[in-house]
């Protein structure tokens, strides 16, 4: 039976990420290839890839946009600014209300609430900003700040070792199998079903919305015009 739900953030709590991706592109010219090219370079040169070691808090952003600014030179034929990355990538974003709708219900409903993210520590003001992360969640895990990401199964335990010590006497047994995993990505519900929990891969608010609420025995909230009721 599911007792606690570990939900992502970027794609699943907001509108696709995709759109933050074409808007850097669209403003900077700078194309998802050619950035991907660069971050791969960096990784066979260096051996560690610059995105996760951003994600995992281990490099500033600053450091992170000029390491990818210099890689991106040679085939630019100049040196493209970035500082205007984080700007970009968040008014690109909106807070996707179906799903936070469903979080709300959800923790209405007694399930205990844990958010789990991939982001970079210069981030969190913006994207906490975005949504009411303490009004549904009670735990918050974010890469940048553990120094570890998602695939990685050591995240996944990490959240679980902590719903359990945030309140020992509810959920001190609380094991993996008990948890529902939300995620945009399959390679990080692949992980979390393999450590045995439960995942749903949010692909569209038509397909997420109703299959959250199935795997939980929630019902459609009543319509009396106030969110989550």
């Amino acid at each position: 039976m599911i007792r606690a739900i570990i939900c992502d953030f970027g794609g699943v709590l907001t509108t696709p990420l995709l759109r933050s991706f074409m808007a850097f592109q669209d403003q900077t010219g700078i194309s998802g290839k050619s950035l991907g090219k660069a971050m791969l370079r960096i990784l066979e040169r260096e051996g560690v890839h610059p995105l996760y070691e951003l994600e995992k808090g281990r490099i500033s952003e600053a450091d992170y946009l000029a390491k990818v600014a210099a890689e991106l030179e040679e085939e630019l034929d100049h040196r493209p600014r970035m500082v205007s990355f984080s700007e970009i990538f968040f008014a690109a974003l909106d807070p996707n209300e179906p799903m936070i709708d469903t979080m709300r219900h959800a923790k209405a409903a007694g399930y205990r609430m844990a958010l789990l993210t991939n982001n970079v520590r210069e981030w969190e003001p913006l994207w906490r900003a975005m949504l009411p992360v303490d009004e549904i969640f009670e735990l918050v895990v974010d890469s940048a700040f553990v120094g570890m990401r998602k695939p990685e199964p050591e995240i996944y335990h990490l959240t679980l070792d902590r719903l359990r010590a945030h309140d020992e006497a509810e959920l001190g047994d609380l094991e993996f199998g008990d948890c529902l995993f939300i995620d945009d990505f399959e390679v990080n519900c692949r992980a979390a079903r393999e450590l045995g929990v439960e995942a749903i891969q949010f692909e569209s608010n038509e397909q997420a919305v109703p299959e959250i609420r199935g795997a939980l025995g929630l019902t459609e909230p009543a319509k009396t015009g106030m969110p989550g009721s």
